[in-house]
């Protein structure tokens, strides 16, 4: 036996799935604290695009280290998008420093990926 053959892990997402107002204003506040950009996906179980998006957002987040990528279920945590009044899903914010920077609404992936990817290069260049 080849003991250099190794159990497949399985992969670990780079969502965090946020199930509570408590649980959004710590990532905020955690992301706020390291200098951290924050990408969140407003989604709904019942909303198809939003849950068609969900595997796009997973394959970003693995693209951006640098970026916390958090998903909502607006019907699980209310308050937190009637505080960012989210009206539709697909939501997507981009925030910094704890402020809402720029809001998407829909399920367009290469428009989504030009627009995370202008935001996290801006970032970057403004910390350089």
């Amino acid at each position: 036996m080849d003991s250099q053959v190794q159990e497949a892990q399985p992969i670990k997402s780079r969502v965090m799935k946020v199930d509570s107002v408590e649980t959004w204003d710590l990532y905020v506040t955690q992301a706020t604290n390291q200098g951290c950009p924050i990408v969140a996906h407003f989604t709904a179980s019942w909303c198809m695009p939003s849950v068609a998006m969900n595997p796009f957002f997973e394959e970003l987040a693995s693209s951006y280290s640098d970026v916390l990528f958090l998903a909502v279920d607006v019907d699980e945590v209310k308050k937190v998008a009637t505080r960012l009044e989210i009206k539709a899903m697909p939501t997507f914010l981009l925030m910094r420093e704890g402020a809402l920077v720029d809001k998407l609404v829909g399920a367009n992936p290469e428009e989504i990926r030009k627009w995370i990817d202008g935001f996290v290069q801006s970032i970057r260049v403004s910390v350089a």
